[in-house]
This record gives C-alpha cells, structure tokens and sequence, in this order.
C-alpha cells in the first residue's frame, strides 16, 4: 500500500545520507522501473527525487528495461558522468508489483503485426522459463536444488547481518486479510529487512510443489519454490566522478567500468546473459575467471543454471548471499540491489572485478562490469 514515491524517495534520501553529501550537489536522478505506472507512474524518478528531499534544481528520469532497469539506470547515471560531466547522479530503482502489476496485466494490447512475428513478447515471463528448462534440459531437480541453495545462503547472510548495511527502516501500510473472516484491513507497519526468505525451505517441501502451468504444459517445470518472489522495493546508489567524491570526502565502494546489451529469441529470454556477458567482458579484455563476484539474476532458478553452465562460473562466486528466489525481484530495482550489494560483498572478500547481469522479458540480457575498492 506504499507508493512509488515513497519508496524510491526513501531509498534515494538514504543512499544521499550515508554518502554524507549535500542533496544539491545531485544533478539528475535514473530510476529504472519495469512498470511505469499508476503508483510508480508519473516520471517516479523526478517525484522520488523531491520526496527524498532533493531540490527542485534536482531532475529525474524514469528507465524501463524492464528486469535490468536498475542497473541500467546505475549506467546511465555513469554515463552521464562520464559524456556530460556531471559531478553526482543517482541511479537506482523502484516497482511495487502488489499494486501495480494487477492493473497492467488487465490492461496488456497486443501489436498485430508483432503478434504474427514476435508473439512471444507478451509471452509470460513463466512461460519462457519453461522453454529454457524444456529446450536446454534443465531438470526439476536441479532447479529445486538451487532454490533451496538461495534460501540458505539468503537465510545465512542474514544470520550474519550481511545486508544490514544496505537496508534502511521505512514506514508503510500493510494490508492483513483475517483468514477466518476474509475482512481485510490496514495496518501500520516498520519493515527492516528483507521478508521474502523462508529460511526453513527443505527439498523435501520445495519438491512437493505443482508446477504452476502444469495443466497448460505437462513437462513444465517452474514451481513457486524455484522462481522469484513477486515484492515491492526500493534501492539508489550515488555515483560522483573521482574529482566530486575526493572533494566531497566520500570513499567509493567502487567504480563503473562498464555497460552491454545483447538480444537473444523472445521466448528464451532467460538465456540473455550468455550474449551480454561475453560481449561486454570482450570489451574489457577479461575473461570469465577474471571475474571474482558475480550477481546473476534469479528470476527462475533455470536462468543462473543454464547462464552458468554456458558461460562457465563458477557457483561458488555467484549469488554467494542469495538472490531474487529467497530475496524478491522487485523488477525494475534489482539491477541497483545488486551493485551495491556485490560491492558491499566484494570489499568484505578483497575482490577486485564483479559482473551485475540479467535476463531481460522480450528476450535480452544485460551485464555491468565494476571494480571494487
């Protein structure tokens, strides 16, 4: 029940607050968002920025790459540093998929044309996972053991406070539905951390779940237990040129080195980091194993599973805290999560390089590369 604004507003107010530096020194702020409307509609970025307390001098654009949005808006946020010479952006993300996406999945229209040629871009997103799993052999089993991997490393870095440094209170509404009498109503509600892991998930119980479109597709393989959570979120990152941060005091977790986009097939969308990753690493003349972290998305257990396996990384490097299965994959904001924890993660380790990267729905992958400090 909590707006976009609020929100993203939040989490931008934060981010400014623990880089210590004045809200008038951000010149713009990119805020990727894979559904752009209602309450995360109206340019959120612009109204997120003026909720955080920024000044009107402080601009805003909204980004729609639909799962990689927050870390496109990180790019374009360094891009702007970089090209235009701006001293201080912020990129980040915000969806509140409980109030949102009801509304926009009633209102999906069809393109004819594309519906001939293309018709897998309004394709579910389930849907497609199950064709990854089908097409590349991907078995229930393997996928069902590493939902149950995310939920433990998830539950484990919570245990240690591993995400404390990136999560700040907020103030929301919460409905609460009595199951008894079916009333709902609205409470008054603290979140502090991250609600979506069950950190009690044992095989046993995750495979014990239906296959959500088993009666669609007899072979489909994609459970409630091995496919991301559908949550609300929020996150920001300050990006500063060198110059800015030095003179402003602030000691980076790290640095933007680059940006790649790739497409691949529609209804195979989860394969598109295997494109993305290989083109921007080419770019960089690094390797796979000159990669110490990796934060591959999970918007279906199949996706890092086939990702991986193609691409050649190690398990041990990627994911190490959990992903979307056990943390949620507010859409448009995970991208920006995910720098700033593998950041985070990376300094605590003493790793150098780390790749953000992701599928994209329409049949994309996205990748960032970073340095840690």
């Amino acid at each position: 029940m909590t707006h976009g604004a609020a929100l993203a507003g939040r989490a931008i107010e934060a981010a400014i607050g623990k880089a210590g530096i004045d809200p008038s020194m951000v010149e713009d702020v990119f805020l990727g968002c894979a559904m752009p409307e209602g309450e995360t509609g109206m340019n959120v970025a612009r109204n997120g920025a003026l909720w955080a307390g920024c000044p009107v001098s402080t601009s805003g654009v909204t980004i729609n790459r639909f799962c990689s949005s927050g870390l496109q808006a990180v790019a374009s946020a360094a891009q702007s540093i970089i090209v235009d010479g701006s001293p201080c952006a912020i990129g980040g993300g915000v969806d509140s998929i409980s109030l949102v996406q009801p509304k926009m999945v009633k209102g999906a229209v069809t393109e004819a044309k594309l519906m001939k040629t293309y018709p897998a871009l309004w394709m579910p997103m389930i849907e497609t996972a199950d064709i990854v799993a089908q097409r590349y052999s991907v078995s229930r089993a393997r996928q069902d053991a590493y939902g149950l991997i995310s939920q433990q490393r998830c539950a484990a870095a919570q245990a240690s406070g591993l995400f404390d440094d990136e999560i700040v209170p907020m103030e929301t509404t919460m409905l609460v539905k009595d199951k008894a009498t079916g009333e709902v109503s609205k409470v008054a509600y603290t979140v502090v951390k991250d609600e979506c892991n069950r950190k009690d998930t044992t095989i046993e119980s995750l495979q014990g779940l239906a296959p959500v479109r088993l009666e669609a597709d007899p072979e489909a393989t994609i459970t409630a237990g091995n496919a991301s959570q559908l949550s609300d979120g929020a996150s920001a990152c300050v990006l500063m040129s060198e110059a800015s941060a030095a003179q402003a005091g602030c000691i980076p977790l790290g640095a933007f080195k680059g940006f790649a986009v790739a497409g691949c097939s529609p209804e195979e969308m989860g394969i598109g980091p295997t494109a993305a990753v290989p083109r921007l690493l080419s770019r960089h003349g690094l390797t796979v194993d000159d990669i110490d972290l990796w934060e591959l998305n999970e918007a279906f257990a199949v996706v890092p599973l086939r990702c991986a396996e193609v691409l050649g990384i190690d398990h041990e490097k990627m994911n190490v805290n959990g992903g979307a299965i056990a943390i949620g994959h507010p859409f448009g904001m995970t991208g920006s999560r995910q720098v700033g924890h593998v950041l985070l993660e990376g300094r605590r380790r003493g790793a150098k390089h780390a790749v953000v990267t992701m599928c994209i729905g329409g049949g994309m992958g996205a990748a960032g590369l970073f340095e840690i400090f």
